[in-house]
Order: C-alpha cells, then structure tokens, then sequence
C-alpha cells in the first residue's frame, strides 16, 4: 500500500533565528498578530526594531481561544483596512496563529459571515484573497505553524469550528527557543502536554504512515525526558529547545493525520467545564490509550516504540502526566461517571473521534 505524506511549511529553528525574519519578509508589508502581553514582554518592540518601516499594522489583542464575536471584528477591520498588509506574521501561543489563519483567507467583500457559515455548514470555502502567513510560535505545543488547521469557538452556541484550507498552511514556520523563555510554569505545562497529545493521537489514528509515526514516536520519547526537566528549569534555553523541537516533531506528525478521539474529548471539557486545552486533551490518554491496545497489532507496535512495553503502558501514562500536577479522572475535574460515559460516546462519533483505531469497532 502506498503511502503519502504531505507538508508544505519551510521550518527554521534555534535560538537566536527570530533575527532572519527580515529576510523572509523581503521588504513586503506585515501586520503582526500578538497576544497583549507581548508588548510588555518586548516582543513587539523586537518585531518593530528588526521590519522597522515593513511592519504597517500590529494587532496585540488577540485572546485564548478566538471566538467568533471578537474576530468578526477583527476580521472586517483587517480586510477594510486602507493600507493593506502583504503578509501576516503570527507572534504567540495556538490562539494567536489560529486568529492569524482566520485573517489569511479573505472573502470578496471583507465580511466574516461568509467563512463562518461555511464552517458552520461544512460547506467547502475558496477564498477569494490571500495572505500568506510567517508563523513565530511562543510556545511549545500547539504544532499549528506547521498544519493548516485553526480552531474557531462559538461560545454562546457552545460549538467549535475547524478552518482547514489548503490556503491556510503558513508559509514559513520561525522556532526560537529564546522566545520561549518567558512563558509561565502553567503555559510551559499546558503546551507541553498538548504536544504530547498531539504525538500519541498520530499513533492510535486511522490517517497514521510510517512518516508521521517516525516524527510521533520521536517526539513522544522527547517529551517524556524533556517536560519534567523543563518544569524545573524554566530558563533554561537549551531544554526550551529540546521542547520546541519535540512539539514540532509532533506537529508535523499530526498535520498529516488529524488528532482523534481525546482531542475530541476536549472541546467538550472545555467548552462546558473552562478546562485549557492543553490539559483538557492530555488528562484523558491513558483511557484512550488502555481503548487503543489491541485493536491493532501494528499501531500496538509503535505505541509500544513510543511507550514501551503495552502491559504497563496506560499506568506509566497515567504516572507521567499525574507526576506533573494533572489528574488523570473525569472525576478530578467534577466530571461523574455517567456524564464521562455519554461524553466519550459522543466524542467517538465527531470528526476527530472517527480517526481513532477503535472508533468503527465501539460503534460495532
């Protein structure tokens, strides 16, 4: 059976790299996408000293987990702008490169309804303009500089929306560990474990090739001896780097599967019970993964690759991300049996839960 393998994202790395953004953004028009605190954090004063007159439009107010009221906004006020940027460059966390992909595809009369009805519809969307983008993640976990998907919420009708275009890849993907330095322990904790999902979901997934487990496997083994050290170290540039490198690994693992059933999982927790994402996908693996053994013998030998021996596997999970602060049980986050049941029934029909190996046989 053939296999195919597909990522178009130029990946620069190290510390110190943010200083080739010039280079890559060649005199063009940029509008920088940024979390607030980057400014007082001396982000922005960074990208405004490297671009200097190149950086027409800085947008530092993007919030966890873009929801549609606020990008509306945002959206219509980015393509009605009078001087138009050539290109975006994303600065921060998963929320500010989702918001950025948000505003690469451009409708033909700047209005958001449009994306937003298609999204909501699952109807196909061409855009009809373009920006391309540079992302410059802060954090070491979402993988989004290097797939093309971006998650939209609507919190009042309690849904979330998954933008995936073939526009939507970033162009350029910029690490520097250095950026990372600042993050808080929470942040440093949250990305991490989202990384680690990110990883194992690659494995236990229906889309799954030997390319991506190469890049899961890898980055499943990097998280687990380089996260603990990390959480004691949080300065330490060279285990930021080790990081970065894992989430991207994971990153590039997931682009070409999609994630499954735990990601599916955690739009629920955190919809309805506040829980970040980062937590919300890690907390229920090693339920999934005890779900996972043995349903497939060669997706059995990666995870085993990944996690060594299967018969210990789920506790070795469960003591790993318990050992970093996070219960494991629905119950640790107010969660009772009977709802946890429904919820992962539920899970199991999404988009996301039906690239889970067991998803067509807990159907059975």
């Amino acid at each position: 059976m053939a296999n195919d393998f597909f990522n178009p994202v130029r990946s620069i790395y190290g510390a110190g790299s943010l200083a080739s953004l010039p280079e890559l953004v060649e005199g063009r028009k940029a509008a920088l996408v940024t979390f607030p605190e980057a400014r007082a954090l001396g982000l922005v004063q960074r990208i405004e000293r490297l671009l200097g007159p190149s950086l027409v439009q800085v947008i530092d107010d993007v919030r966890p987990n873009p929801d549609v009221r606020e990008l509306r906004a945002l959206y219509e006020s980015f393509w009605g702008a009078p001087e138009q940027a050539d290109l975006l460059i994303a600065l921060g966390g998963g929320s500010a490169i989702d918001t950025a992909k948000a505003l690469m595809v451009g409708t033909e009369d700047g209005g958001f309804d449009e994306l937003v009805e298609a999204l909501a519809a699952g109807k196909h969307f061409t855009p009809t303009r373009l920006k391309p983008l540079i992302a410059v993640p802060t954090t070491a976990g979402t993988g989004s500089e290097v797939t093309p998907w971006a998650t939209i919420w609507d919190q009042a009708a309690q849904k979330k929306y998954s933008l995936h275009l073939p526009q939507t890849w970033p162009s350029v993907a910029l690490l520097d560990p250095e950026l990372m330095l600042s993050l808080p322990a929470s942040v440093t904790l949250q990305s991490g474990l989202d990384a680690l999902s990110h990883a194992l979901e690659a494995i236990w997934n229906v889309n799954a090739n030997p390319l991506s487990d190469t890049f899961a496997v890898a980055a499943v083994q990097d998280i687990f001896t380089t996260l603990p050290a990390l959480m004691g170290a949080l300065h330490n540039v060279q285990l930021r780097g080790r990081m970065a490198l894992a989430a991207l690994k994971a990153g590039m693992a997931f682009s070409n599967t999609r994630t499954a059933l735990a990601h599916s999982i955690s739009y629920e927790m955190t919809l309805r019970h506040g829980l970040p994402h980062g937590i919300a996908c890690a907390f229920p693996l090693p339920l999934v993964l005890a779900r996972a053994i043995g349903r497939d013998a060669q997706r059995d030998a990666v995870l085993a690759q990944a996690l060594g021996p299967l018969t210990e596997a789920p506790g070795r999970l469960s003591a790993f991300i318990e050992g970093l602060g996070v219960g494991t049980r629905f119950a640790d986050y107010g969660v009772s049996d009977t709802e946890a049941e429904r919820m992962v029934a539920h899970a199991l029909t999404g988009t996301r839960g039906r690239n889970f190996i067991g998803a067509h046989l807990t159907e059975a």
